[in-house]
């Protein structure tokens, strides 16, 4: 990539209707994947893969994330006075440096392709990180940075990072076409929404990790709207990708669709077993379980 990817896109205002009734005053992107709410594993993919300015997109009842991405001044003075060093330390490393994080408001559910346009004014004319924090890719190097590691040199090029699924699966996911290998990544022909089966160009999906141009939003601004009355960034990608090219990237890593329930549970199951404290006793516990 030519530009510096320096800002991410994260859209954080869905309703998480999946996960109600622990939703229902709680926004689906602060449940704890074991101890870092959602959006926290999220940014922190972002922040390593070198990103310098967050935006969030947010809807009402969202105040919280804003609020965890901010100082708790209480709650230092407290660890303070029990000297709780760790702990003080931990928010200190997690917390953004000051001017790095901006918040807009996506005032309709108008669907992802909306939410990106909502941040247009933030990001300016430059390419930027997209980042759906339902998905959680586990790999000891992000998602984000293999994907900005496999675009470098390349001139104003879009980058989705994709993952093999069984055909029997095709028709739940967004799907690409494969053309010519290009280094790490290879072009895309054709992306189609939840094909079915016998149509799908392949068993690569896309999988919430984008890089952007910003030729994208003047788009989105006209695009009509699509699926359940949506404005989809499919649609708006597809329509972007004859003038300019779109490379997929099959990621290292395993993917956990934590707007699912049982995604949810596998990514806690899998992020605790990673954890030296935590996995004899999860282990212990799921031989237990199991009988």
């Amino acid at each position: 990539m030519t530009k510096p990817i320096r800002k991410a896109v994260f859209p954080v205002a869905g309703l998480g209707t999946r996960f109600l009734p622990a939703t229902k005053a709680m926004p689906k992107e602060m449940l704890p994947v074991v101890d870092r709410p959602l959006i926290q594993h999220v940014v922190d993919e972002a922040r390593e893969a070198g990103i310098e300015h967050f935006i969030f997109v947010t809807g009402r009842n969202k105040g919280v994330i804003e609020d965890h991405f901010d100082r708790q001044f209480e709650l230092e003075m407290t660890l303070q006075e029990r000297k709780r060093v760790k702990d003080l330390e931990l928010l200190s490393q997690e917390l953004p440096g000051a001017g790095t994080t901006s918040f807009t408001r996506q005032q309709e559910p108008l669907g992802l392709g909306h939410a990106v346009w909502c941040a247009r004014d933030l990001i300016g004319n430059e390419p930027f990180a997209l980042l759906l924090p339902d998905v959680l890719v586990k790999h000891e190097r992000g998602c984000l940075a293999q994907m900005i590691d496999a675009a470098q040199g390349l001139e104003r090029a879009n980058v989705i990072a994709v993952e093999e699924v069984p055909m029997e699966r095709i028709s739940s996911y967004g799907v690409v076409g494969v053309g010519k290998t290009k280094g790490k990544m290879f072009e895309i022909t054709q992306m189609v929404e939840k094909p079915p089966r016998e149509k799908a160009p392949s068993n690569l999906t896309i999988t919430g990790r984008y890089i952007l141009q910003p030729e994208i939003f003047d788009i989105l601004a006209t695009q009509d709207r699509g699926v359940g009355g949506e404005i989809q960034l499919t649609d708006g990608m597809i329509a972007l990708s004859k003038a300019q090219p779109f490379y997929g990237l099959k990621f290292a890593g395993e993917s956990y669709d934590c707007g699912s329930k049982i995604g949810f549970l596998a990514a806690n199951i899998a992020y605790a077993l990673d954890r030296p404290d935590l996995a004899p006793a999860l282990r212990a516990e799921i031989r237990r379980l199991m009988g």
